[in-house]
């Protein structure tokens, strides 16, 4: 039977969805936070996570992100009624549904039978590459190692990290807060300098030309994007 995840801070919640999805005959398996959840997903076969929006220490929307680079299981979050902009974020970021405080146990079971089933006809539980490519750059996530065109280039962790995040979402663009709390892993507290240095860093490393990128691209007033013209996986 399937293993479901379930992330929420509220203990009482866990409990309660812990119940009704035991007895459908499913395995359960419990976090408190976005980190936990995390490491869970690494840890067990899990086939899908409800997770909730709102906790401490990496909230369900930046766990969403995280998750998504890894593994491509069915996520449902769960979100306050007041939400609304959660929802939409939720599900552009990776989410595949999301289901409204207060629930019905019995929706929370019936979307997720109905994910599971969409999800097992993908082919289900499939480990996501370990590497990425755009055009001429190529991150290898196990060796820890970029090309481009077949040359190493050595960045900084946050170098390398910043390009992790872009060359898995190709085309996304990512605001200089997102980037910052992706990859520093703390709220945004500083300037947008703080990311547009690390950026003009590695454009200078991954392009011929860093006045022209072709690869590294702002999107004047919004962020920044790898374009995923010439994308493969």
């Amino acid at each position: 039977m399937a293993k479901i995840l379930i992330c929420d801070d509220d203990r009482d919640i866990v409990s309660a969805l812990s119940i009704y999805l035991t007895g459908e005959g499913y395995d359960v398996a419990y976090a408190y936070d976005g980190e936990e959840a995390l490491r869970v997903v690494e840890q067990e076969p899990i086939d899908l996570v409800l997770m909730d929006v709102m906790m401490p220490v990496l909230d369900g929307m930046h766990a969403t992100v995280k998750l998504r680079a890894i593994s491509n299981i069915p996520i449902i979050l769960l979100t306050a009624k007041s939400e609304d902009n959660d929802k939409i974020l939720g599900l552009n970021v990776g989410a595949d549904d999301y289901v409204t405080k207060p629930f019905n146990p019995l929706e929370v079971l019936a979307r997720v039978k109905s994910q599971l089933r969409r999800y097992q006809m993908l082919g289900g539980r499939e480990k996501l590459p370990e590497g990425y490519t755009v055009g001429g750059i190529h991150l290898d996530d196990v060796a820890k190692e970029v090309t481009v065109d077949g040359e190493r280039v050595n960045l900084t962790p946050i170098e390398y990290n910043i390009l992790k995040l872009l060359i898995a979402h190709p085309g996304q663009v990512f605001s200089s807060a997102q980037i910052y709390e992706q990859v520093w892993n703390e709220s945004f507290m500083g300037s947008d300098n703080t990311v547009a240095v690390h950026i003009r860093h590695l454009r200078e490393k991954l392009e011929i030309n860093p006045a022209e990128p072709r690869y590294l691209k702002v999107v004047w007033g919004i962020g920044y994007k790898l374009e995923k013209e010439g994308t493969r996986r």
